[in-house]
């Protein structure tokens, strides 16, 4: 197949142009900016055009002659990101990249949405039917995205919607990387109980159900919750972290709420001058904010299943970090 990937620089995005170009097919990458891997996937054979998914005739020639269009590109977690960015990417970026390519007749359209647009999770696990409660614009706009969709399929176009979890494994330079950290020095401060539950998905996984939602007819109109088999409260998560690396981990509690106060008031400070602020909002929700779900409408419709387990997820996850000088 001939398969259009935007966002295909980044982290997920690179992960799954590697694994279609590996199984053979051609792929065309459209993103913002040439990420850590760009060298890499052009030496591979992928075609890299720059340039944004606002871009309509950008949009129409990454497109055309496309068997399948799978959308990643999105504003994310950008402390300089107005609310109207968000909006033109995550939003309209989406009705755009859909329309174009329903012009070209592409066969499936699957788009990466995330688990954060059902917010917090009051009766864990959660699935597709909990409540849409997003905490943020870059949730909202995700979703937005959603709905631009609907009304596309309801024009003809054949798509299907992949909420991840919490996204990590190697070559991941993100968040997962700030839990290692903290690991490494034996010593994890954890604001509020512990018991929250996380639910990660590896890299691998997460391409896996790409794959399959490609496939024509497979999914059509529907959204699936993409995870690894099991959440864990996030106390047993640093745990695993630190047994990856061979660290016995201590774990301090602290009061949450000064830690709360602190992050919407850094935000504020940082934002004008563009500086990433050292805490904020999204950061603090990591500590309270429970992410739970099932996974067993992807099994039945998709045949998803997950591969790669924590353990062995995590491990693969610390030996990058340090073959590449993350932890030292």
């Amino acid at each position: 197949m001939r398969v259009c990937v935007t966002g295909g620089t980044g982290f997920t995005g690179a992960a799954l142009v590697l694994r279609l170009l590996g199984d053979g097919h051609s792929v065309r990458v459209l993103d913002n900016k040439p990420g850590l891997i760009a060298a890499e996937l052009t030496a591979r054979g992928a075609e890299l055009t720059y340039g944004s998914v606002s871009d309509r005739a950008l949009v129409a020639g990454a497109v055309a002659g496309c068997d399948v269009v799978m959308h990643l590109a999105a504003a994310f977690r950008e402390v300089e990101a107005s609310d109207a960015l968000y909006r033109e990417v995550n939003r309209d970026g989406t009705r755009i990249v859909g329309e174009e390519s329903a012009r070209a007749n592409v066969r499936k359209f699957v788009y990466c949405s995330t688990q954060g647009i059902h917010g917090h999770i009051e009766n864990p696990p959660g699935d597709e039917t909990s409540p849409i409660a997003p905490a943020d614009f870059y949730q909202q706009t995700k979703y937005e995205g959603e709905l631009e969709l609907a009304t596309l399929g309801a024009r003809g176009l054949d798509y299907t919607i992949l909420r991840p979890t919490a996204i990590y494994g190697p070559g991941d330079p993100g968040r997962f990387l700030m839990l290692f950290k903290r690991a490494k020095r034996g010593a994890f401060p954890m604001f509020g109980s512990g018991i929250t539950y996380y639910h990660p998905v590896h890299i691998d996984n997460l391409v896996d159900a790409f794959i399959l939602a490609a496939e024509p007819g497979k999914g059509s109109g529907e959204a699936y919750l993409i995870g690894d088999e099991e959440y864990f409260t996030i106390e047993e998560l640093v745990k695993r972290v630190g047994r990856a690396i061979d660290v016995d981990v201590r774990i301090h509690h602290y009061p949450i709420w000064p830690l709360i106060i602190a992050g919407h008031v850094c935000e504020k400070l940082c934002k004008p001058f563009g500086i990433p602020p050292p805490i904020f909002p999204r950061r603090v929700d990591w500590f309270r904010q429970v992410r739970a779900f099932r996974i067993d409408k992807a099994r039945h419709d998709l045949g998803y299943q997950p591969r790669v387990g924590i353990d062995e997820g995590l491990r693969q996850t610390g030996d990058w970090y340090r073959e590449h000088g993350y932890l030292r």
